[in-house]
């Protein structure tokens, strides 16, 4: 079974910056992907950023390109969020999902919704004040 841990989020001011982790627990990463989803009050949980682990592509949200940044380091087996310029809109829970299988970009697709995802953390919340 996969347990996906996420860092503490947090109260930051409008145009700040916090960085979010994600530790998979049993299972080594390889021909698989990690992804962050958020869920403001009220609405649906929206994809936000995803990687492949073996090759490190990486795939982001209009409403996050150019502010959001997701990595990868495979020795620790956990991925990141960098969010920078954060926006009052940012503010939601954001969870941490795993997606087996994936070997290739090819996949893609199959990773910017809910229903691709295998295994999810608990959520973190994040709050932007303005």
């Amino acid at each position: 079974q996969v347990q996906l841990v996420e860092s503490a989020g947090g109260l930051v001011q409008a145009g700040g910056s916090l960085r979010l982790s994600c530790t998979a627990a049993g299972r080594t990463f390889n021909n698989d992907a990690m992804a962050w989803f958020r869920q403001a009050p009220g609405k649906e949980r929206e994809f936000v950023a995803a990687i492949i682990w073996s090759g490190g592509n990486t795939y982001n949200a209009d409403s996050v390109k150019g502010r959001f940044t997701i990595s990868r380091d495979k020795a620790k087996n956990t991925a990141y969020l960098q969010m920078n310029s954060l926006k009052p809109e940012d503010t939601a829970v954001y969870y941490c999902a795993a997606a087996v299988g994936v070997s290739g970009p090819e996949q893609a697709m199959g990773l910017m919704g809910v229903d691709g995802m295998d295994y999810w953390g608990k959520g973190t919340l994040v709050t932007v004040s303005s």
